[in-house]
């Protein structure tokens, strides 16, 4: 046993509070609004369940941005809880300018021109908030208004700024709606200039995570990866899927990805809203086999913004996600400035946990194999066999050990069904680490024997109350320890 032992050792109180919010495999990600950014609020969402925390960089300044990351970090500095901040880029989001008399009615077969040139909106010209617009677009391609609630459809491109536009879908347009052209391929950048400036002050604070929004192709994530290298900082990268084209190269960005969401929002809009339930199933399908972390997001609990129950519609949406296999689901509006944070987020813990404990086989066998050509094969077969192992031997734990989070990754996408438990010397990815479907994080440095280390990692659960004697548990791991190896051992034991 290590002489060290004793600092990863915590006391008999803090193991119930730790051992309640691991129970759940499914992991929620709550957006922080003035619902909740007080750290009391945030340490009453952390209780009920809450993983990950999203800080939107749509909205508030980086002064109250970082009051929020200092709360967030002394929860888990003071608490017995592991929590990553993952950061939501906004992304060149298009929008309407101000408009006469604070709205315009548009009526279905009325015209109506789009100018990129600043204006107050007029029922004959409406400023659109991207430069290439009329460039970009071709007749008779769809622009949506308002999150799709009016349609209208390119019949003249009038000069290099200008756009004659006919109403298709009508309705009430008020200022700084949002603007979606489903149709077009956009020459626009993934990142803005304030963008750049919001992932400065995201690598300065080191964040766990930085989303990427309105990814279109690959290079786009390896581009914002070269960035974060620069500045010489561990930050994982999550794709936002929220537009046609990223579509056409799904495989290729979740490769390139650390991890993705599946947007919902804009991608209803994007595409024809049918279709979104089997993207989404796709997409996680996809990323389990990659072994990337996958969230879905988006209006998932929209109801108990102002309401203190879900529509029974809702619940089914939860459910199917974690059905699905999602490492997480998010929480958008309704704990960042709805009348119930804290009571959406146990509510949300409930579904998880009921289709969790009741209905849902986690033997993934059927469709997740180890991938001959993934160039880490054989510590990916390791891993698949762990787990097979873990399954067949009815084990009460697997316990692993990451540098790099790989093993993690890779051990949780096989979704097994003994709980996971990932022991790792580098204190960054113990956080990043919480948004991974089923992995229980936990710093750990000492490099003795292999016979060591596992003895160490064993005694450390015990204590905290996740095994007991007599547990079976599987261990996975690399030999010898000091070279760094990719896994490449499995071990049984039995919990004295």
């Amino acid at each position: 046993m290590s002489k060290n032992i004793d600092k990863y050792l915590h006391s008999e109180m803090d193991n119930a509070a730790g051992i309640v919010h691991s129970q759940k495999r499914t992991k929620i990600v709550a957006t922080v609004g003035p619902a909740c950014d007080t750290y009391e609020g945030l340490l009453n969402l952390v209780k009920a369940g809450v993983n990950v925390f999203r800080l939107n960089f749509s909205h508030g300044s980086h002064e109250d941005k970082k009051k929020i990351i200092e709360h967030i970090r002394n929860i888990i500095k003071n608490e017995p809880y592991n929590i990553a901040i993952l950061a939501d880029l906004q992304g060149p989001k298009l929008r309407v300018g101000e408009l006469q008399d604070g709205r315009i009615e548009l009526k279905s077969g009325d015209h109506f021109i789009f100018t990129i040139e600043k204006m107050v909106g007029t029922p004959e010209k409406i400023y659109v908030s991207y430069p290439n617009l009329a460039t970009d677009v071709k007749l008779n391609e769809r622009i949506f208004l308002d999150d799709g609630k009016m349609e209208v459809r390119v019949v003249e491109i009038l000069n290099d700024k200008e756009v004659k536009v006919q109403v298709n879908l009508g309705g009430i347009l008020l200022p700084k709606k949002g603007v979606n052209l489903p149709d077009t391929e956009l020459s626009m950048p993934s990142m803005t200039e304030k963008d750049y400036t919001d992932l400065a002050f995201i690598l300065e604070e080191k964040l766990d995570w930085v989303a990427l929004s309105f990814v279109r192709k690959p290079n786009e994530i390896i581009e914002l990866k070269r960035l974060i290298k620069e500045k010489d900082c561990m930050t994982k990268v999550i794709a936002k899927i929220e537009m046609p084209e990223a579509l056409k190269n799904l495989r290729e960005i979740i490769r390139e990805s650390d991890g993705v969401m599946v947007a919902r929002g804009d991608l209803g809009v994007e595409v024809p809203i049918e279709q979104v339930p089997v993207i989404q199933k796709d997409i996680i399908r996809k990323c389990m086999h990659r072994a990337k972390p996958v969230i879905v997001a988006t209006q998932m609990m929209e109801s108990m913004i102002d309401r203190t129950k879900p529509n029974r519609s809702e619940v089914s949406d939860v459910a199917n996600a974690v059905l699905e296999g999602a490492d997480a689901v998010m929480l958008s509006g309704e704990t960042a400035t709805g009348n119930y944070p804290t009571l959406v987020v146990e509510t949300m813990s409930k579904i998880i946990l009921g289709v969790e404990s009741s209905v849902y086989d986690f033997n993934r066998d059927d469709i997740l194999t180890p991938q001959p050509h993934s160039p880490s094969y054989l510590s990916d077969a390791i891993c698949y066999s762990a787990c097979k192992l873990a399954n067949d031997a009815q084990a009460d734990a697997i316990i692993g050990m990451t540098q790099s989070g790989y093993t993690a990754f890779m051990l949780s996408s096989y979704r097994p069904r003994s709980p996971l438990y990932i022991f790792s010397k580098e204190k960054t990815l113990i956080n990043q680490l919480s948004l991974s479907w089923g992995v229980r994080p936990f710093y750990y440095a000492e490099e003795e024997s292999l016979d060591d280390i596992i003895f160490d990692q064993i005694k450390i659960l015990k204590n905290r109350g996740f095994i007991n004697s007599g547990d079976v548990v599987i261990n996975t791991g690399s030999t010898p320890v000091e070279d760094h190896l990719p896994t490449n051992i499995i071990k049984i034991t039995k919990v004295d």
